[in-house]
């Protein structure tokens, strides 16, 4: 993920517009690597939507372009200090509506979630809703929306399960695979669930019962679109690869290392970009080292904005390793896919999750399995092979990406599912029927 350039316009007013007077949950906002998130709020601003954003998490300081740093100054942000007032707000849940609170009580903390961390996340945010749920019953809030289903999605169901005001999240990738201990219960209640990627409608749909079916839907994040300047596509050794993502799990670089090794085997000239962060960098450290590759590849670090802009244009290709863990955890539809598009760079990337509706094999990019080194070996030699084919299928991609990723467009859907929902809130007297 990359950081929003520091010559941004000037962020949209928040104060008066048309819809619901929404408030939007997320763990932490802005996020530096969710760019996606702060696009939408922006421009959910700039359509005049009235959105109080809150984190069930304190604030990030470091790596925040000039834009995000506004952003950050609207954010109501929870923490550690609303511990302070939790007890009160639990009192004051138990005085005006005590059956919720203890029927709360007894169904949410203790269940089985699928890992600790998960766990954590979502009674931290369970108790976070008892706060949240006061606040924006004070404050006249008429929508809520969270932007994972985890941790977030617990707090604005909490809330709305307190309040009756309708609530909606949206699912993507981590929060959604595996399922937490409540997937299917907080799809049965909101009154509607957005994705960014096509192939996990389906999925949430194994979630839902009878109409709650038709509460889930698709739509793509929104991207820059202004054309970045082109990359240089030179093709010639050593061929530049780049690679970008967090230093996680599910990202599967280890397989992007096994096949540079396979690569260096039979004399094939490359130097790789492994940009991302985390503790894991030791780990891949070692495997170059194992590998071989010492002085192939180059570990720049977290990347702003305008630095990832200049690594695209310099590259030959752009690789995405993705894989499912064995814990199920997987992405959903990377953004700096569509980010390495629009500077025309051609993509080799793993088929997991929504990737294909973006890499589409031998059209838009190479697509290969996932696990699976020597297929992704021969895919980075296919695409240098043959210069002209790789561009095509870039400026293909480009074209894909300007038209299902329009963020004016998308971040318009969701803006009309939100005043859709409180439309039907308002005919029905409470919760508003599927979407």
């Amino acid at each position: 993920m990359t950081q929003e350039s520091s010559s941004d316009k000037a962020l949209p007013s928040q104060s008066s517009g048309k819809g619901p007077k929404t408030a939007y949950i997320s763990l932490w906002l802005p996020k530096p690597s969710e760019t996606f998130v702060l696009r939408e709020v922006v421009n959910l601003w700039k359509f005049g939507l009235p959105l109080q954003a809150f984190t069930a998490y304190g604030e990030l300081k470091s790596d925040l372009s000039p834009e995000m740093a506004e952003v950050s100054k609207r954010v109501e942000r929870l923490g550690v200090p609303f511990l302070k007032r939790l007890p009160g707000d639990i009192r004051y849940w138990l005085d005006r509506n005590p059956k919720t609170v203890w029927k709360l009580l007894r169904e949410i903390p203790i269940r089985k979630w699928r890992s600790i961390e998960v766990g954590g996340e979502n009674l931290w945010c369970f108790l976070t809703g008892f706060t949240l749920g006061r606040l924006f019953q004070e404050r006249g809030i008429e929508h809520i929306h969270a932007v994972w289903a985890n941790g977030p999605a617990m707090s604005a169901w909490v809330a709305s399960r307190l309040t009756g005001i309708p609530f909606s999240f949206t699912g993507r990738a981590g929060d959604i695979y595996p399922q937490d201990g409540a997937l299917r219960e907080k799809i049965r209640d909101a009154a509607f669930v957005i994705t960014d990627n096509m192939t996990n409608i389906k999925y949430l749909q194994g979630f839902a019962d009878g109409n709650s079916k038709e509460k889930i839907h698709g739509v793509y994040n929104g991207v820059p679109l202004e054309r970045h300047r082109d990359a240089a596509v030179k093709m010639t050794p050593p061929y530049k690869l780049l690679a970008v993502g967090r230093f996680d799990k599910i990202k599967a670089f280890p397989m992007l290392l096994y096949a540079c090794g396979l690569l260096k085997k039979i004399g094939f000239a490359f130097h790789l970009t492994l940009v991302g962060s985390g503790w894991r960098k030791a780990h891949y450290k070692w495997r170059e080292y194992k590998l071989g590759l010492s002085g192939l590849i180059d570990y720049p670090g977290f990347v702003t904005y305008d630095r990832i802009t200049e690594m695209f244009s310099q590259a030959d290709m752009f690789v995405m390793s993705s894989a499912v863990h064995r814990s199920g955890g997987r992405d959903g539809l990377p953004t700096v896919i569509m980010e390495a598009f629009m500077h025309r760079l051609p993509v080799v990337a793993t088929d997991v999750c929504g990737i294909a509706e973006v890499v589409q094999d031998g059209v838009t990019g190479y697509l290969v399995p996932e696990n699976d080194p020597p297929a992704l070996a021969r895919a980075i030699m296919k695409m240098s092979a043959d210069r002209d084919n790789a561009v095509a299928m870039a400026e293909r991609g480009r074209s894909l990406v300007s038209r299902e990723f329009d963020q004016e467009k998308n971040h318009r859907k969701i803006f009309d599912l939100f005043v859709a929902a409180s439309q039907k809130a308002k005919e029905t007297g409470g919760h508003p029927t599927a979407l």
